[in-house]
């Protein structure tokens, strides 16, 4: 019976205008009140017939199934090469595409036999376009098989339709998904001699890609997408066989498990297609399944984001393949319930996803009435989206935004009411988002707050990219690309397939907490660092996952604090030390990781002492920045934590100095102590901080070593060089401090270790005021000899008391601050050392106060807040300062500009400082500073 005998209406004329030209255009066909608001709707099916006036009368006047057999039947018939068949092909293309819809529409067929038309005309396609390649290949002289070998145009070379294609469920304006692979020792006997397999093999499959996807004046035939091969991104367009079975065997993944349940050898050496899906069988279907394999299936579901109530779903832009509610999540409902049950059961394997659903509820895996809802939703999506394709013929999934467009959807979808069409497409979505997340409704959810996180597939996912950019990621394509990368086991954390499993869990988390640090740009960038450069990942992941909270504040660190993120990067085995459950103990706490520390070197050779105690030092160093950056440690506390850490260097490296100069100069029986000044002195160093050193020694007359003969003052010269070497080279894992020792004695021009009598003799008669005022915050770090180490500390304190009746201190110490000023400036507003008011103020006049208090036999300390402890205003400036100068020590290598920091970087700082917020911060302080400065000119002019 003819097609125009079985036409129904086709909905309402949503555009009368169009559809009387249209009447006027093509003649009236008949059955023209039927067709009229096909017309009116579709200027894509209208421009198919003005392009060939006679493909309408032939399509009505034909019975629907032989007319769609003329269309393959003409279609396998050509013949030639690409030249020949490039313009039939789009014309059959435009005979099958007005036919489908006509039918589609018409109500003449349904959506499988729609569907199933389209995908044997693209079976036919491929198949005529694969042999028109061969054709000029052989006309080349590049292959030698004739043109009727049985094995296909090019033996060993085979085609998979992939994805709704290989199901035989193509949709009207869809792309077709075909994976090219070959079998080496076929198609190499197959090529002439001297022609490069591969090269020949890729030139071939984007001869093809190109062949049907090329826009001419006649359209096109398929967009086609080569991509569905093994890791897309690092592999040809042509893969070998075996080449992709050692992949899917080793590092394939759930979602191309997924992939294959719908494959289909279409064209080319079909045996050898078989064969290689027979191949692949154990890979897809999988008779035992542990526990994390099974969650890493139901991870395909689970990354969408669910909403049993279906709030905020909009027909307006709705994306009916993979929005919220559409067709995807059918997909994924039934494909991941044929994974994890499919390899014991063949029934369940069904390509089709109406006859997967049908499977399932049949074998009693899934509730009856949910198959059946989801199978009536899942053809009213699917006809739906062939409504929306029919207009322009857009390879879209998208409902359109403008009402008048989604009218004429609505009329071809029979619908005249634009308000009950919107409604019914939203509770459709509803109703299949609401079961979507009925299943693994218990599970661990892997989307995020912000929405769907998909990472399967070849391509990035559009509502992915939207959830990470509602996330507030700048670049949201390269971050789904990085994580779908890593998916793919390109680093060695993801390499393994528990290490996948684990990630597949950890990456929603991953950005969802860098995007609650508020800069989730730097977050994931500093975190991309570290994790690629682990040598395995799953001990760290499985720590992440067990421990959201602290996972989240290694985040929050990538975030804030560069500094530490590259010392991570650099070297991922610190995070070792989180596994300690001292890491987040109180810093005041005693517990034993300084004793450890200071005993790392027993044992080792001088260069192994200096790698141990690096190593150790480094993992106290990260856990001393890390809870300063989140203020769980204190300006005081932190600078105390840092500076007993340089302490237990010293304890651990001195006694190693001290060995290798005795090792080479031979044993020396004198004594020798080690002073730390400046902030390591006071015990306010920052993880910035240098350390300020003198070495000190007495020994007996005329001692010499045992080996080289050398006297006092070489042979602590050489223990002095060796200390420095132990602090500061850069060894293989890296450095400790750098070491300035020009506090010493003479500064650069003295003797790098000085004996105590001449210490005692320079400051009883050389030292400058400036000398002085360090010496007041000197203290024995470490002495060889616990009684010498007392000996060097009594005489610096008898230093400072001694009376100087002809030196005006105060006017000294104003005289140096404003030759710093002049010198060295303030270089900006968050210089805390050198602005007005700033720290170097606060220490100068605790460093006076010291001074003076010794001349007056008073209290002595080390401490800058003591030294100030009845000066409010300097001992606030001094306070918040440090604080603020802890934080971005820890945070940043080299001081930016602050201004330019992340917004909770900021609040962090403002936190630091106990004000609101940041704007408070700059206001508090120029307060702080202004009455810091003011009381210290106060005080050393009075």
């Amino acid at each position: 019976m003819r097609l125009a005998d079985r036409i129904r209406p086709c909905g309402p004329i949503v555009d009368p205008v169009a559809a009387e030209r249209a009447r006027d255009d093509l003649a009236g066909p008949e059955p023209w009140e039927a067709l009229a608001p096909v017309f009116a709707a579709s200027p894509y099916l209208t421009a198919l017939c003005r392009r060939d006036p006679g493909r309408l009368t032939a399509t009505l006047d034909a019975d629907p199934q032989a007319r769609l057999r003329d269309i393959l039947a003409r279609t396998d018939a050509l013949t030639g090469g690409a030249d020949g068949v490039r313009a039939p092909l789009r014309r059959l293309k435009g005979d099958l595409h007005l036919l489908t819809a006509l039918a589609d529409l018409g109500g003449v067929w349904d959506l499988d036999r729609v569907t199933q038309a389209l995908s044997d005309f693209a079976d036919a396609a491929v198949r005529a376009t694969l042999r028109a390649l061969a054709h000029d290949l052989r006309a080349r002289g590049a292959l030698r098989t004739p043109p009727d070998d049985r094995r296909g145009p090019v033996p060993g070379l085979f085609l998979l339709a992939m994805g709704k294609h290989g199901a035989g469920e193509l949709n009207y304006s869809s792309d077709i998904d075909v994976s090219v692979f070959w079998e080496p020792e076929v198609v190499s006997e197959a090529l002439a001699e001297g022609v490069e397999p591969q090269r020949a093999m890729d030139r071939l499959a984007q001869g093809l890609a190109s062949l049907l996807s090329e826009r001419t004046g006649e359209g096109y035939v398929f967009r086609t997408d080569l991509r569905l091969r093994p890791d897309p991104s690092s592999t040809p367009p042509a893969v070998a066989a075996p080449m992709a079975l050692a992949y899917y065997e080793s590092v394939g993944q759930n979602w191309e498990r997924a992939a294959f349940i719908k494959a289909r050898a279409i064209a080319g050496d079909l045996a050898e297609g078989e064969a290689f899906l027979k191949a692949l069988r154990p890979f897809v279907w999988r008779r035992s399944l542990d526990y994390p394999a099974i969650l890493d299936i139901q991870s395909i579901k689970r990354q969408i984001h669910a909403h049993k109530t279906g709030d905020g779903l909009s027909a307006a832009g709705a994306n009916l393949k993979l929005g919220r509610g559409g067709i995807r999540e059918i997909e994924f409902y039934a494909q991941t319930q044929q994974l994890i049950l499919g390899g014991r059961d063949p029934a369940l394997r069904a390509p089709r996803t109406l006859d997967a659903l049908a499977a399932l509820a049949v074998a009693d895996r899934i509730p009856v009435e949910v198959a059946q809802a989801l199978s009536i939703a899942y053809v009213r999506l699917r006809t739906l989206e062939h409504r929306v394709q029919m207009l322009e013929d857009e390879q879209t999934h998208v409902l359109p935004q403008d009402a008048a467009r989604r009218r004429a959807v609505a009329a071809l979808a029979g619908e005249g009411d634009l308000a009950v069409f919107d409604a019914e497409v939203e509770m459709l979505l509803g109703s299949v988002n609401a079961r979507y997340g009925e299943l693994f409704a218990d599970e661990e959810d892997l989307s995020s707050p912000w929405g769907s996180l998909v990472f399967t597939g070849v391509e990035n996912d559009p509502e992915t990219l939207l959830t990470l950019d509602r996330m507030g990621f700048d670049d949201p394509a390269s971050v789904s690309a990085t994580i779908r990368a890593w998916h793919h086991g390109r680093i060695p954390a993801t390499r393994t397939a528990r290490g996948r499993e684990l990630f597949t869990r950890l990456a929603p988390r991953l950005l969802t907490a860098a995007a609650q640090t508020g800069a989730p740009n730097a977050a994931f960038t500093r975190f991309s660092a570290f994790f690629s450069n682990l040598s395995a990942g799953v001990q760290v992941q499985a720590l992440f996952l067990n421990q959201p909270e602290l996972f989240a504040l290694i985040v929050r660190v990538m975030a804030f604090a560069p500094k530490l993120a590259r010392a991570l990067a650099r070297h991922p085995a610190t995070l070792d030390s989180i596994l300690d459950e001292r890491f987040l103990a109180p810093l005041d706490e005693d517990s034993g990781v300084l004793d450890e520390i200071a005993r790392a070197a027993d044992g080792a050779d001088f260069e192994d002492a200096m790698n141990r105690v690096r190593r150790a030092a480094r993992e106290q160093a990260f856990r001393i920045g890390l809870q300063t950056i989140l203020g769980r440690a204190g300006a005081e506390a932190a600078g105390r934590a840092f500076t007993a850490l340089a302490d237990a260097a010293l304890a651990a490296l001195a006694p190693a100095a001290l060995s290798e100069a005795a090792r080479i100069g031979g044993a020396f029986p004198g004594a020798v102590a080690v002073v730390a000044l400046g902030k390591a002195g006071s015990r306010e160093m920052t993880a910035s901080s240098d350390l300020d050193l003198m070495t000190v020694y007495a020994a007996p007359d005329g001692a010499v070593s045992a080996i080289r003969g050398w006297a006092a003052d070489v042979f602590y010269a050489r223990f002095t060089q060796r200390l420095i070497a132990a602090l500061s080279t850069q060894t293989g894992e890296g450095g400790l401090y750098e070491v300035d020792m020009r506090l010493r004695p003479s500064g650069s021009a003295g003797p790098v270790s000085v004996s105590l009598k001449a210490l005692q003799d320079y400051y009883a008669g050389e030292a400058a005021t400036w000398e002085f005022l360090a010496l007041t915050r000197a203290r024995v770090a470490w002495a060889s000899d616990a009684a010498f180490g007392r000996q060097v500390a009594d005489a610096m304190e008898a230093a400072l008391r001694q009376p100087r009746p002809d030196v005006d201190v105060a006017a000294d110490v104003l005289a140096m601050r404003r030759l710093m000023e002049r010198e060295r400036p303030a270089k900006d507003f968050w210089d805390l050392k050198l602005a007005p008011g700033g720290l170097v103020d606060a220490e100068f006049a605790a460093q006076f106060l010291q001074l003076r208090a010794a001349a007056a036999g008073g209290p002595l300390t080390v401490s800058t807040l003591q030294a100030l402890a009845d000066e409010p205003d300097l001992a606030s400036a001094w306070r918040v300062q440090q604080r603020l100068a802890q934080v971005l020590a820890c945070a940043l290598d080299e001081r930016g500009d602050v201004e330019d920091e992340p917004s909770g970087f900021k609040q962090r700082l403002a936190e630091a400082a106990d004000v609101r917020d940041f704007p408070a911060l700059k206001t508090r302080l120029s307060e702080l500073r202004s009455a810091a400065r003011a009381r210290l000119l106060r005080l050393l002019q009075s």
